[in-house]
């Protein structure tokens, strides 16, 4: 099963990416602070303090993304609601930084995001609802009860039930080969 490494995976990548651009931010604020750097005029102590608050938000922001991404791998299910707009927004963050690091920082620097995108992607599409039970809603109206089972069809051994198939009288399959008729002339 493809699903758990990758979440795993990603929940790891953005908890080492919220350490690392944390203490990135906080060492510059410390940087600005000791140098009493200024741009264009600004006051070093504001610039010392945006980036220390900048440390904290970005931070917390991809560490909340990782603990998302934690939770898929845990609980085996695809993001839903909030969590699923963080996995997306993150994807976006690293689309627009692996754009624009390409220019200031180097190609190494644009692999990484890149990378990181198509792990979040992957986590993304890995856990896309592609079968019609989900989607139509079928699962919780068949009259069992509401057990739920897995979109991916996980049966007995992985802990999850899946759903037996409700077939209607009109969902039966031809017995023998449809044979289309013939056109008729006059």
């Amino acid at each position: 099963m493809v699903r758990r490494p990758v979440a795993w995976v990603v929940a790891v990548v953005l908890f080492a990416e919220a350490l690392g651009v944390a203490a990135l931010n906080w060492f510059m604020a410390v940087a600005v602070d000791r140098q009493h750097m200024s741009l264009a005029g600004l006051d070093a102590d504001r610039m010392s303090m945006s980036a220390r608050v900048g440390a904290v938000v970005f931070g917390l922001y991809f560490a909340l993304c990782a603990l998302v991404a934690l939770l898929v791998a845990v609980r085996n299910r695809p993001p839903a609601g909030f969590g699923r707009v963080l996995l997306i927004s993150v994807a976006v963050v690293h689309a627009l930084l692996g754009a624009v690091s390409w220019g200031l920082v180097g190609w190494t620097a644009f692999l990484y995001m890149v990378v990181v995108l198509a792990l979040v992607v992957l986590l993304l599409m890995t856990y896309d609802r592609t079968d019609g039970a989900d989607a139509g809603g079928t699962t919780g109206s068949s009259g069992s009860g509401g057990a739920g089972g897995s979109a991916d069809g996980a049966g007995p051994g992985t802990g999850e039930e899946s759903p037996a198939p409700v077939l209607r009288k009109d969902d039966t399959p031809p017995a023998g080969p449809v044979i289309p008729p013939a056109p008729t002339t006059p």
